[in-house]
């Protein structure tokens, strides 16, 4: 395939920012591709144009570009910065990012000191890795084998760049640790208040570490521990010297600026949660790609699965620029590797001296603290003796990706939350081509239906949202998806049986019945299996899940795993293992474990190995590799490390463990309420869901709206039913149907909060439906005679003043239509009460694929019943005040629209068609007697709410209200 440029050089040039691929050994110098400023349009340069980098900190070093992207008026090149080395797959290197640097594209000046503070950063963290280095104990790493351009590329592993150690990934051994020196050594990896909690107390780790040495080497380690905070915090400080000042008057959503660069820094580079190679597709495994595959000569970008390419929008830029050196894919999840050795013929208990070693056995307590035992090499094995190497890819899938309660179920393409794809790869250690590959593929994600939990309760209810054929229609298509990528799908339910989990868990399983019941061609057989986790583990007992395994061992053997050859695939995978609870983190995780140490004992035992007369039992280099898996993939969904993290580690489970856990939890909860709602809308613009426009509403509500869920289709689908459920008069002629804002409480102007409501209008009649957008149903509507209309009014219509998106007088507009009431004009609600909670199911038939008929009894019967009560005590008739119907315009732009570019009329225009549609047919229903002569407009124009006056009805509790909530949230 082509190559891809493993070293940029970035520079700010007079007229753009420059990016300059440096050529590898053997390959020819890829052509410099320069960012304008201003609009960044992206070009491609002659080779003879490189800039000028002689000046001190002119330019600064990269290992690839992450991409571009625009808010307003401000553009960022995002570059990495710093990577790591974290496994070696077939002789070449993958690599996880460790930082990035974010340089503003908006002009030269900016450009030129983001540069320069980028580099002169770089240069202090290389030569502060030198002192450390030079000051550290010498520790015997065992070096991944690699190849390709990386080999011979002097910058491959520069200062920032470091290959893996002994306790991360790769060949190097690794210890056993205690729980508690896990958390210590992984202090900023389990979530924000453990981070803050070990930093604050100030603890000195190599002491915990190393009891035996604290007199010797106190000193020396307060000192390193100092420059390294030192260096952390030029670190962290990355983004706050490379920001632009905003303008002068900075648009809606420039304000929240500073908050995405750091956010795009820790996301995107600190959290080292994204990884690629410059060689491989890893966004596709094993049986999904073959050496021998066509698509060998395309460029990476082009081969890679696009459900597990995250920066594929940011690169959008340079799509179609210079020779795709710059376009490299990033893939979310996980990456680890272990070598160990096992024995056809182990020795016996009385010789261990001489058995098998494996990699995380430990030595002594000084020669363990710190020199990690060398990696055994091939010649000293003994002649029963077999080195492998084990791989955990993990990809996050880009669809319907977020946060925990912010992205539960499904969306209506078929797509569920958190769905993430985990390999498990056996490999020689140098990949022999003449040796057997084995991988071993499970998936996990949300169930897949409507539903969301609240953030704001530690064991929130799960609500099951819209009707039961929108559910089976999107669950069908799930698994359609799932079925053409995978074949036989095996279903395992962790969720409980009894309690609040058990309404989620009953409606899947019917929903599975269903879908057998159908026999949908393209869709194989989903088997079901519920296995209520915290029941059989009741008591800390997670050895129990044996039991599961036992239960569905044999169908893990029938699936098999895919088998590749001297490059050709002998055997592949029959089916897929899909796991879910209701996050799909910490009883995922402890499932998929066990069931990929199933499935590693029978690779094994293909081989000639039998794991169960092993001297080593404990398997810790397996258990750590996968609660390392398991923490990154929680850490990405919901911002701390897994929990019962412990047992999938040691295989046990004590108090400690449930202490962490009890802190993971409230760390999560209150992530939930606070971080997650920018954090959301951010990943949701990285990914292109939406566009810029997002930061402008949530500066506007605090709130991100789900991109998942197309509200066009939503709304067209809720005038549809309405016009079914209201208008019961055949002879009425529908027009029209239009969904606008109006105020909660009937026949007001202003009373908050507004709910988007269904407007329907016939020959001879409006109809106002309030519509319930979870169930899918009309929970009410009202019927207005066009004979009694008296008058329209239309113009600025705001209701609010404390964001500048609701202060924008062109943006806020409605529509006021006054009536007399009358003898036809009724109200009917809907007295059926569908809830979710208390686990039962609508089971009423379904009305032509829409949602069923409500049940509707008179709520108020306007001039028939109170009228005729009231004219027989007093003896005459007596007239009605006035009622109006206030609605507002919904913004015809949205963060949505434009990043799906909708063309659509501006709300002036949209008001403009109704009005003039009304007063149309206001008239015809309201005839002139025996006159010629033009009727005079019954529209008027003039302000409802006007600025001034939103102004004025703000309240300072409004105000206040929604500062603190900037304050906390943005």
């Amino acid at each position: 395939m082509p190559s891809l440029a493993r070293k940029l050089l970035i520079c700010a040039a007079v007229d753009g920012l420059v990016i300059q691929p440096l050529a590898t050994k053997g390959q020819r110098t890829p052509s410099p591709a320069k960012i304008k400023y201003g609009d960044t349009t992206v070009s491609s340069l002659p080779r003879d144009q490189s800039p000028d980098t002689s000046k001190p900190n002119s330019s600064f070093e990269a290992f690839g570009v992450v991409g571009l992207f625009t808010v307003s008026r401000l553009s960022y090149l995002i570059t990495i910065t710093g990577r790591q080395q974290v496994a070696q797959v077939r002789g070449f290197p993958v690599y996880v990012v460790t930082d990035v640097a974010l340089t503003p594209c908006t002009g030269r000046s900016e450009a030129e000191v983001a540069v320069a503070n980028t580099a002169a950063k770089l240069r202090r963290a290389s030569a502060q890795k030198v002192v450390d280095d030079s000051d550290s104990e010498s520790e015997i790493d065992a070096p991944l084998a690699t190849r390709g351009d990386d080999a011979e590329d002097p910058g491959a592993l520069s200062d920032r760049d470091t290959s893996v150690d002994g306790d991360a990934t790769g060949a190097g051994g690794d210890r056993r640790s205690s729980i508690a020196e896990d958390v210590i050594k992984r202090r900023g990896t389990y979530g924000r208040f453990a981070q803050s909690w070990f930093s604050s107390k100030g603890w000195a780790l190599d002491q915990k570490r190393n009891p035996g040495i604290i007199e010797t080497n106190q000193a020396g380690d307060s000192t390193s521990n100092a420059k390294k905070v030192d260096t952390d915090k030029e670190l962290s400080d990355t983004v706050k010297q490379e920001k632009v000042d905003p303008p002068p008057a900075p648009l809606a959503g420039e304000t929240l600026i500073p908050k995405l660069l750091r956010f795009a820094h820790i996301w995107l580079g600190t959290s080292r949660s994204f990884y690629f190679s410059y060689d491989l597709d890893i966004t596709r495994s094993l049986a999904g790609q073959s050496t021998t595959s066509p698509t060998a000569t395309l460029p990476l970008h082009q081969t890679a699965d696009p459900t597990f390419f995250w920066n594929r929008n940011l690169l959008e830029p340079f799509q179609g620029v210079g020779d795709a050196a710059l376009l490299l894919p990033l893939m979310q999840g996980f990456v680890g590797q272990r070598t160990f050795v096992v024995d056809r013929q182990p020795p016996q208990a009385d010789s261990q001296e001489d058995s098998m070693e494996m990699n995380d056995m430990s030595p002594a307590v000084e020669s363990e603290v710190q020199f990690p035992p060398p990696e055994r090499a091939s010649v000293d094995l003994r002649a029963s003796e077999k080195k492998f190497i084990i791989t955990i890819m993990s990809r996050r899938s880009t669809k319907r990706a977020g946060l925990r309660y912010l992205r539960r179920g499904i969306d209506e393409n078929g797509f569920a939350a958190n769905y993430v794809e985990t390999e498990q790869i056996l490999s020689s250690p140098t990949w022999d081509p003449a040796s057997k590959i084995f991988s071993f593929v499970q998936v996990r994600g949300s169930i897949p239906l409507f539903f969301t939990q609240s953030p704001y309760s530690l064991k929130p209810i799960p609500v099951l949202q819209h009707s039961p054929a929108a559910n089976f229609r999107a669950f069908k298509k799930h698994f359609e998806l799932m079925g053409k990528a995978y074949g036989p799908i095996q279903l395992v339910n962790l969720v409980e049986k009894h309690g609040v989990e058990s309404i989620i868990g009953n409606e899947y399983e019917k929903a599975v019945n269903k879908l057998n019941e159908q026999k949908t061609e393209g869709i194989p057989p989903v088997a079901f299996e519920w296995f209520d986790f915290h029941s059989a583990c009741r008591g800390m007992k997670f050895e129990n899940v044996s039991l599961l395994l036992d239960t569905l061992g044999r169908e893990i053997e029938k699936m098999g795993s895919t088998v590749e050859r001297s490059g050709q695939i002998d055997r592949k995978q029959n089916g897929v293992l899909r796991t879910n609870c209701m996050d799909c983190l910490d009883r995922t995780n402890v499932c998929q474990s066990s069931v990929g140490k199933f499935m590693l004992d029978l690779q094994l035992k293909e081989e000639g190995f039998d794991m169960t007369t092993q001297i080593d039992q404990e398997n810790s280099w397996f258990n750590t590799l996968w609660a390392d898996n398991g923490d990154a993939i929680s850490k990405q969904y919901a911002s701390t490390a897994a929990m019962k993290g412990d047992y999938t580690r040691t295989r046990k489970r004590d108090y400690r463990g449930m202490v962490n856990d009890l802190g993971l939890s409230l760390t999560r909860f209150y992530n939930g309420m606070v971080n997650d709602y920018f954090s959301q809308a951010a990943i949701d613009f990285f990914l292109g869901g939406v566009s810029s426009m997002v930061f402008d509403e949530f500066e506007a509500t605090m709130m991100s709206k789900d991109p998942g869920v197309s509200m066009i289709k939503m709304r067209e689908q809720a005038i549809e039913t309405s016009q079914k459920i209201a208008i019961e008069d055949d002879k009425e002629d529908f027009i029209g149907g239009w969904t606008l804002l109006s105020p909660h409480t009937s026949n007001t102007i202003k009373s908050l909060p507004f709910e988007e409501v269904v407007l329907l209008l016939t020959d001879t009649a409006l109809y106002l439906c309030r519509f319930d957008w979870k169930l899918d149903k009309v929970s009410s509507f009202e019927r207005v005679d066009l004979a009694r209309v008296v008058s329209i009014k239309i113009g600025t219509y705001i209701t609010s003043t404390i964001s500048p998106a609701e202060a924008d007088e062109s943006k806020n507009v409605g529509i006021v239509i006054t009536y007399e009431p009358g003898k036809f004009d009724i109200k009917r609600t809907n007295t059926r009460s569908l809830s979710s909670t208390s686990g039962q199911s609508d089971q009423a038939p379904e009305n032509n694929g829409a949602v069923e008929g409500p049940t509707v009894v008179p709520a108020a019967v306007s001039g028939i019943l109170n009228q005729g009560i009231l004219n027989a005590i007093t003896g005459k008739p007596q007239a009605q005040p006035p009622r109006k119907i206030a609605l507002k315009a919904l913004h015809s732009k949205t963060a949505m629209t434009d990043a799906k570019d909708v063309k659509r009329m501006t709300e002036n225009e949209f008001i403009n068609v109704i009005a003039t549609e009304i007063e149309r047919l206001v008239f015809r229903n309201q005839p002139l007697a025996g006159s010629s002569e033009s009727r005079q407009s019954i529209i008027e124009k003039g302000d409802i709410i006007s600025l001034a006056e939103a102004k004025k009805s703000t309240g300072i509790l409004e105000q206040l209200g929604h500062s603190i909530k900037k304050l906390v949230w943005a």
